[in-house]
């Protein structure tokens, strides 16, 4: 049924180029091919936060690996003097900066990059990266949005670049071994999978447009989103809260657990239905005070309809999501932004459970266990020091740019597009307030006009997402 769905979309490519200026790129780009004594030049695009934990990792990598971070790009210049210092300090070498990622993809030197944009720009900054010959790793969610995301696929395809997502639980050998455990049978045949996203997080609050900082390039970090006035709430990591730029918990956290149990689950395909609701609780206008919130920077607004004083953000911190695929297997995904119990046998907060025929297994972090029946003591568990990773994801990358074999890639685009389409679908059922019906094999929702319109976004030129790739 995959490979059958897979041709199907193949076939609707037709035979059209890509091209970025007046370079094209052909079915495989041999020119990207590097040698295994060869240095690798990687621009890391985006440096604030994950882009820090990239930063981080590569200066981390042994000098076997051979790569230099030749260019650091943001779109905020105020980061650059404290990013930099992290890489002359970790490598002796002081890199070139940037704010325009279409200069770095310009730059002949560099060999591939590492995205940690906001989600709005990380599917045109990959495909801009594979039209420009560079290998891409990008952050989780892979897309901002389903059309764009199968976009990308095809970029990846198209130029045969390495293109791997960063959905780091597909690295961690505990993670690796219970998902061995579970494909080999080991609580009977899987029907029901559950994930657990449980992220306290204060109401970050409104405030007032105004005026970007000196060096914030505000227009090309909003790139393809839809244009609004500079405002503090919406950019620098409170942009994961609002449609344009962000999408959620669920998009956030959730995508990371909601990879692991659909690997558990063996699910390669869509799910045909899905329903999800949930909403804005729990901020209250004295909460500011009693969670010590930083003055002027959680400033709470409107009342919403469940009667609470609530930020002003746009997507939800309680959120409930029910998938089902064509075999009757379930996926539930459950988010709480406030506070809670805990859930699971050692009270997780961030996990998966799967139930099977003949028991249950429960993940939590980087361990596992595995209980048989109403039995209380677990029968298998992950083993002591198996939580260190097999290969980062990061190294993954660069071995594989090596190898020339996009096959030896912990998670390539289209399972971190497999992934990633799972927090997307929920949050369209949330928008529209009903259950749908998805035709994977097309990637529309079964008469529902509507909710396809949320499948893709309007561009803002010249940041749009080609249509023909």
């Amino acid at each position: 049924m995959t490979k059958r769905r897979e041709f199907i979309k193949k076939a609707a490519l037709g035979s059209a180029g890509i091209s970025i200026g007046a370079m094209a790129f052909s079915a495989k780009s041999y020119g990207a091919i590097i040698g295994s004594n060869e240095r690798i030049n990687l621009a890391q695009i985006g440096i604030r936060n994950q882009g820090t934990v990239h930063i981080n990792n590569y200066c981390s990598l042994k000098d076997s690996h051979n790569v230099v971070l030749k260019v650091l790009c943001d779109t905020d210049e105020n980061l650059f003097d404290a990013k930099s210092k992290i890489v002359s300090d970790k490598t002796g070498v002081k890199p070139e900066l940037e704010w325009d990622l279409r200069k770095v993809l310009d730059n002949k030197e560099v060999d591939a990059v590492s995205i940690a944009t906001p989600n709005h720009w990380h599917a045109l900054a990959s495909i801009w990266a594979c039209q420009a010959g560079k290998h891409v790793y990008v952050e989780k969610p892979a897309s901002h949005n389903i059309w764009e995301g199968r976009k990308m696929i095809q970029a990846a395809q198209k130029s045969g670049l390495t293109v791997q997502v960063g959905l780091t639980n597909r690295s961690y050998n505990n993670v690796r071994d219970a998902m061995q455990f579970l494909h080999e049978g080991g609580i009977g045949k899987l029907y029901m999978a559950r994930v657990l996203t449980y992220k306290f997080r204060n109401s970050y609050g409104t405030g007032a447009n105004g005026t970007p900082p000196a060096g914030f390039h505000y227009n090309q970090w909003l790139g393809p989103a839809t244009y609004r006035p500079y405002n503090e709430k919406r950019s620098h990591y409170n942009w994961h809260w609002y449609w344009d730029t962000g999408n959620g918990d669920s998009g956030n956290t959730g995508t990371h657990q909601l990879d692991i149990a659909r690997w558990g689950l063996q699910k390669n395909e869509h799910p045909e239905t899905i329903y999800s609701m949930g909403g804005i609780y729990g901020f209250k206008k004295d909460d500011c005070e009693a969670e010590n919130c930083t003055p002027g920077t959680r400033v709470y607004g409107d009342v919403n309809t469940y009667g609470h004083d609530k930020s002003g953000q746009e997507t939800p911190n309680i959120q409930t999501g029910l998938f089902k695929y064509a075999d009757g297997t379930m996926l539930e995904y459950e988010a709480r932004g406030r506070y809670t119990n805990h859930e699971g046998s050692d009270g997780k907060e961030v996990g998966n459970l799967f139930y099977g025929e003949d028991g249950w297994l429960e993940i939590s972090g980087n361990s596992w266990r595995a209980f048989h029946h109403r039995d209380t003591k677990p029968f298998a568990s992950s083993k002591e020091g198996g939580a260190e990773q097999k290969a980062s994801l990061f190294s993954n990358y660069i071995e594989a740019i090596r190898s020339g074999d996009n096959t030896m890639l912990q998670c390539d685009m289209r399972e971190g597009f497999y992934s990633t389409a799972l927090p997307l679908l929920a949050n369209i059922s949330y928008r529209v307030k009903r259950e749908l019906k998805f035709m994977g094999d097309y990637e529309k929702f079964a008469n529902d006009p509507e909710a396809d319109t949320l499948l893709s976004r309007v561009y803002r030129e010249p940041f749009a997402v080609p249509n023909e790739i």
